[in-house]
């Protein structure tokens, strides 16, 4: 099961855009919220977290996403329980993907050490160890970053791909119209 950690102010197309991703690729994902299961983004669109911080169990967990924006990177960096979930991630060798500021959240804890990563201008201090690329996506090994909001479909594609195949995702990418995805294109 992955799980997507969602926060209070968090950027609601970094999340949205690659959890609908997923669904359709028919991928085990809950969304946890921090503090609660009813969370409001950082531009007051509500959503309803597939359950609570508080009842979040590891034991099932291959990945953990963690979008973006603010405060929501601020306060899933702040969030024990993500800090728990994270750690457990790193140590299981699991998928660890962020996105926008996220990165800066395994970032500082230096996860991403030897590793190439992207994250919103701004941010890079927090990359310890990681070569910061100029690209919208960095793929590398089991993690994946990704730039902002606008590389958010792509985002979503590439964990479709670490986690179906490459063939996989350029199906899907085909059938929401996102050819550029499209290995060759």
């Amino acid at each position: 099961m992955i799980y997507m950690f969602l926060a209070n102010g968090f950027e609601e197309t970094e999340a949205l855009t690659p959890l609908d991703l997923i669904r359709r690729a028919g991928i085990e994902i809950k969304t946890v919220g921090v503090g609660g299961t009813e969370i409001t983004g950082a531009h007051g669109i509500r959503v309803s977290a597939d359950i609570a911080d508080t009842v979040f169990d590891s034991s099932d967990m291959t990945g953990i996403i963690l979008p973006g924006g603010m405060p929501g990177t601020k306060n899933l960096d702040a969030s024990p329980v993500v800090d728990k979930a994270l750690r457990c991630a790193f140590d299981g060798g699991l998928l660890i993907c962020a996105i926008c500021a996220a990165p800066m959240i395994p970032g500082k804890r230096g996860m991403l050490s030897g590793k190439k990563a992207v994250c919103f201008p701004g941010f890079e201090q927090y990359l310890i160890g990681a070569e910061h690329t100029s690209g919208r996506v960095e793929h590398d090994g089991r993690f994946i970053t990704a730039v902002g909001m606008g590389a958010a479909l792509e985002f979503g594609l590439e964990i479709v791909s670490a986690v179906k195949g490459e063939y996989e995702a350029g199906a899907l990418a085909a059938a929401v119209l996102a050819p550029s995805f499209v290995k060759g294109n």
